[in-house]
């Protein structure tokens, strides 16, 4: 740009999990020009596992993650499992990694809500950020605080139960599960359902009513028209374990629907560029200018046609009837969508846990060996693919992860500039709109961390020094 422009940079990005910063450029009356969310950090794991067994996969890749792994290790599992031909699990197989799943969904769905975001809610965005926190939350709001704390704790005790571990569990396994769910585990979790279930209710109160009550303000606050897309049952229900691909448009109408999952790369593709290590994801058939669309739980409520729990079905009708069954477009509203599926996740709990095929003993099977596998699932945040190509000697020689966060990664650059545009040009620049920026990028509940890709070829430098800090040898590759 030829004309000078000041910086200004938001760094880190606070209560997302990872680290990004978000740059904005101003003219000299303050104008912007500019405004862009940076990802500054690198992780190699498409790299890490080459050459290593296929069945480590599942629980290698999920050290991407400390709050969402049981999604990485679900959808690696179920890449493997077309590896080995065990796709049709067994009933207990499958419903044990439903379970894992949907306490997965409970636990992170809670933590964002209540430790990330509840203090723009509950403060406003321009508070005190000494207060705006939720060490905040916990002095003026006990009782939310330690609603918050108890959910989120409910569903690590699921992941558990079903995975051995409460984080980076080894529950699936290529085939099936290594384990079932005994009576005491049942009964252990059965103790609490119902108290989670009201508290799961009030949940969705909190964000339904802040929407609604607000709904003049964030209706266009970091809001944009847009595609969406999700996994999708047969019938069309709402499915966050499996399902074929649906893509919609701004106004419903549907680009392709139930897409085999094995031929996702048909549809989607991505694009770099060379100002963030994350990628831009696109469809296929539109080009990447208007072939951009959101995933995760507003993405997932627009582009099922209902949800089969029934609480949460009749929370849908609520939450479609205010755009009148149109897709919902309002950013913001990603909150109130989330804790949607967060009544759904506990009304599916509550039906599995009183399951008896949990106690079942035929956990694994086996069919035709595959090279070639892709393994997609809805993580709390969003779609998430995982593709494969295993060898003949039974090691990983390609592995693409396309994460939640990277799907939305260009509606997240689209939401920073409209918020940077509507309140920080022209005017004095607080602490308070600037965090106007930070309410926009959580609304998507970003994992930074699981989204990045080394660009090209990353140069690798490795410099040995002696105990008096003299430099011995240096190797570049």
């Amino acid at each position: 740009m030829s004309e000078k422009l000041r910086r200004v940079i938001i760094e880190p990005v606070t209560r997302v999990e990872g680290h990004g910063k978000v740059s904005i450029l101003l003219d000299k009356e303050n104008k912007v020009k500019q405004a862009r969310l940076h990802i500054v950090e690198f992780r190699g794991f498409e790299r890490f596992i080459k050459g290593r067994p296929f069945w480590e996969v599942p629980v290698l890749v999920q050290r991407l993650c400390g709050i969402c792994p049981v999604s990485h290790h679900l959808a690696a599992a179920k890449a493997m499992d077309r590896i080995v031909g065990g796709e049709k699990l067994t009933p207990t197989a499958e419903k044990m990694r439903r379970l894992m799943h949907y306490g997965q969904f409970f636990q992170s769905h809670s933590l964002h809500f209540f430790h990330l975001v509840s203090p723009d809610l509950l403060f406003g965005f321009d508070a005190d950020p000494a207060i705006r926190n939720v060490i905040g939350v916990a002095k003026k709001f006990p009782d939310l605080a330690v609603q918050g704390v108890m959910m989120r704790k409910f569903g690590q005790e699921v992941i558990k139960a079903t995975a051995g571990k409460k984080i980076h569990g080894t529950g699936a396994i290529p085939g099936g599960v290594n384990k079932n769910l005994s009576i005491e585990e049942r009964d252990f979790l059965l103790k609490d359902i119902d108290q989670m279930v009201v508290w799961a209710r009030s949940a969705l109160k909190i964000a339904k009513d802040y929407t609604v009550e607000h709904l003049e303000k964030l209706a266009p606050f970091g809001s944009f028209e847009s595609n969406h897309m999700s996994i999708i049952r047969k019938d069309g229900a709402m499915d966050l374990y499996d399902g074929g691909l649906r893509a919609i448009d701004e106004d419903g109408n549907k680009i392709f629907d139930h897409v085999d999952n094995q031929l996702y790369t048909d549809y989607l593709i991505e694009e770099v560029r060379n100002w963030s290590y994350m990628k831009f994801p696109f469809i296929r058939s539109i080009g990447p200018e208007n072939g951009w669309y959101r995933v995760g739980p507003l993405a997932r409520i627009n582009c099922c046609d209902f949800i089969d729990t029934p609480e949460a079905e009749a929370a849908r009708k609520e939450f479609m009837a205010v755009t009148n069954n149109k897709p919902n477009n309002i950013s913001m509203a990603y909150h109130w969508s989330r804790m949607i599926e967060t009544l759904h996740s506990i009304e599916k709990i509550k039906q599995l846990l009183n399951d008896k095929d949990l106690q079942g003993n035929d956990l694994v099977v086996k069919g035709q060996r595959r090279e070639h596998a892709v393994g997609i699932i809805e993580a709390p945040r969003g779609t998430l693919i995982h593709q494969y190509e295993v060898d003949e000697n039974d090691q990983v020689v390609m592995a693409n992860l396309i994460v939640s966060t990277t799907h939305n990664n260009e509606p997240m650059n689209r939401a920073v500039q409209k918020v940077a545009n509507d309140h920080l040009s022209g005017v004095e620049i607080t602490e308070g709109l600037l965090n106007h920026v930070e309410v926009a990028i959580r609304a998507y509940d970003p994992c930074l961390s699981c989204a990045t890709h080394a660009m090209g070829k990353m140069p690798l430098t490795v410099e040995l020094f002696d105990n008096e800090g003299n430099l011995l040898d240096r190797k570049s590759k």
